[in-house]
Order: structure tokens, then C-alpha cells, then sequence
């Protein structure tokens, strides 16, 4: 018996590991757009389907993790006028005609169909699409749903649990990225050595630390901007006994208080102390320590920006989605700010 469970949650995993991402993004940058349209988003269907709907918009009226306003979002899971319609119309008509009463131009409807194939499901989208509401689609490999709507969501997968399983894991997905979209801060990650403070190799003492000209300025800027902002940097001197956590945080305790002449604050700072070769997920180009910040700060990364002089500081930034910014000879750390800001 425990061999099956293990099979089943293997399935499972696979499944949801397989959902496109691209997908997801889609479908959020979708929702996002409509909310700040000032348009609702109207969810529905069947069975599972119909819980799932009201799971969904539960997410989005109350919250997914982020304290902010609620969001306009409604199932269509009224049990007295699913009834009430198939009664005195069809059961294929229950959600067309709900939707013909509530969805306006500028809305969203999110049809959810395991099988892409539901019927109310399908009448329901072609109304949406004729009052001119965006369409977005939640279903399996196979119906047509996929093909009715303007965003799908298609779980790579024919078999019904497999496929709730997956649409409700990117859902959850999705409400996060809409919260930060929509109520996220902004953020700018900045490099250190070679950025805003001249390299020295391995740097071992406060006393060394000189940040260039300006920088204290430029910070107190995008903290009056109401960006956070945030240094990430590379240290492997801890890993190479160079130089101990200890001395670094002395360092950056220096670092601080020459910002803080001009004004000026970081709001974190998050470092990988580990070699080249030991495989971590933090030393740039991975994205650990942008990981780190989501966990501390409601950051929408989409919005954001990373400031750095080499490529890996930029892979990194397309990797986690946000706007890099190389600084090089006649582009200091400075200008790249001033572009930031809009200037």
C-alpha cells in the first residue's frame, strides 16, 4: 500500500513540475490587467471544478499571504440559481446565463473544465467572450476549452486528479504573483564591489571599504522613491578564509554608516559566503539571496530592478524576471539610477 502512495504523490509531482511557466505568467499578467482596469474577475464549474472556483476567488477577496484590499472576485456556485436555472431553463445554460447577468466588458471569466469538454462551461465562455470580458481557461490535454479561451491553462495531463491537482497549484501560483503585482513594492538589488564601492580583492577590513562618489546620494534617491533596496553580493573570501562573517558584518556596518551620512539606507544585505564549486543556490547567477528578500519583503519582481557590472548579475536578473542594469565605463552606478527613476 505505501508503494502506491508513493507512486500517486511521484504522479503528481510530475505533473505539476511539467505546468508551463510561461503559462502561469500568462495567466496572471492577465488578472492583473483587469483588476487594475478596475474589472472583476467571475470564476466557475462543475463538481471539483465549482469548489476550486470558489477557492480561487476566496484567494483573491480575502488574501493569498499578502495583508492588502480585498479584490473583486465571485464564484458562480449560488446554489439556488444553479437550481433555479436548470430548472427553468437547462443545466447547460447555468453559468452562460449567471454570466450574462454579472460580467461586463473589462472583466475576466476563469472557466474551469478537467475534461476541456463541459458544456455550461463553453456556453458560458462564448458569452463572456461576446460582452467583451477576457477569457481565460483552466483544463486538461484534451476538449476544447483550451481553444474557446483567450489564456489557457492546460495541465499536461488526461487524468482528472492529476489535473485539479495541477490547475490548483499554479492557482496558487498565479494569486501570488497578482498580489505582488498589484500590491508588491518595487525593489532595486545592487551589486557591491565594482558597483558602488571600489573592488578590492577579498576585502578584509572596514577600513578599506570606499564607496564611490555619489552613491549615498543616489541610494537616499531611490529610498525617497519609495524603492527598497537591496544588496546582494558575492563573498566567497568567508568560504576561502580570507576573512570571517564577523569581519564582514563590520564591514557592511561601516558601509552603512558612510550611506548614512548622505542619507541613505539599504534595507538588506544578503551575501554568499560559498566557493565557486560548492553548488549553492545562492552564489549569483542563482537567484538564492533574490529568493532570501522574497521571503523577508512583498517585492514584485516585475517592477524591479538589479544593479550590477557583470553578466551575472544580469543573468540573474532575467532569471527571476526583473530589469538589469550593467554598469560600465560611462554608465556608473549613478546613471543607472537616474534610469530607474525615470531621469
Amino acid at each position: 500500500m505505501s508503494e502506491l502512495v508513493r507512486r500517486e504523490l511521484a504522479e503528481s509531482s510530475s505533473v505539476i513540475s511539467r505546468v508551463d511557466a510561461g503559462q502561469v505568467m500568462g495567466v496572471a499578467q492577465a488578472l492583473i490587467k483587469v483588476f487594475r482596469g478596475g474589472g472583476k474577475v467571475v470564476l466557475f464549474g462543475n463538481g471539483g471544478s465549482a469548489a476550486d472556483a470558489q477557492h480561487i476567488a476566496a484567494e483573491f477577496s480575502g488574501r493569498y499571504m499578502m495583508e492588502r484590499a480585498p479584490l473583486h472576485a465571485m464564484a458562480l456556485t449560488n446554489l439556488s440559481s444553479i437550481t433555479a436555472i436548470g430548472n427553468d431553463y437547462s443545466y447547460e445554460t447555468v453559468f452562460e446565463r449567471q454570466v450574462e447577468g454579472s460580467v461586463r466588458r473589462g472583466d475576466a471569466v476563469v472557466a474551469i473544465s478537467t475534461s476541456g469538454s463541459s458544456r455550461n462551461v463553453l456556453r458560458a465562455v462564448a458569452k463572456a467572450r461576446e460582452l467583451g470580458a477576457v477569457t481565460i481557461g483552466f483544463s486538461g490535454e484534451s476538449g476544447r476549452l483550451r481553444e474557446e479561451v483567450d489564456v489557457a491553462l492546460v495541465i499536461p495531463s488526461r487524468s482528472t486528479p492529476r489535473i485539479q491537482e495541477g490547475y490548483m497549484a499554479a492557482a496558487h501560483v498565479i494569486c501570488g504573483l497578482v498580489e505582488k503585482g498589484l500590491f508588491g513594492r518595487r525593489a532595486v538589488f545592487i551589486d557591491r564591489d565594482d558597483t558602488v564601492a571600489k573592488d578590492v580583492p577579498y576585502c578584509p577590513s572596514p577600513d578599506r571599504l570606499e564607496l564611490f562618489e555619489g552613491v549615498g546620494r543616489s541610494i537616499r534617491r531611490l529610498n525617497e522613491a519609495g524603492f527598497l533596496v537591496i544588496m546582494v553580493t558575492n563573498q566567497s573570501g568567508v568560504g576561502r578564509g580570507y576573512f570571517t562573517v564577523q569581519d564582514l558584518d563590520r564591514i557592511h556596518e561601516k558601509m552603512r554608516k558612510d550611506l548614512a551620512k548622505d542619507g541613505a539606507r539599504l534595507d538588506a544585505i544578503y551575501f554568499c559566503p560559498h566557493l565557486p564549486d560548492e553548488g549553492c543556490d545562492c552564489r549569483k547567477p542563482e537567484v538564492g539571496m533574490v529568493l532570501q528578500a522574497l521571503e523577508e519583503f512583498d517585492i514584485d519582481l516585475s517592477s524591479s530592478f538589479v544593479i550590477g557590472d557583470s553578466e551575472r548579475e544580469m543573468e540573474m536578473a532575467r532569471r527571476v524576471g526583473a530589469k538589469g542594469l550593467q554598469v560600465r565605463e560611462g554608465f556608473d552606478f549613478n546613471r543607472a539610477v537616474d534610469e530607474v527613476l525615470g531621469g
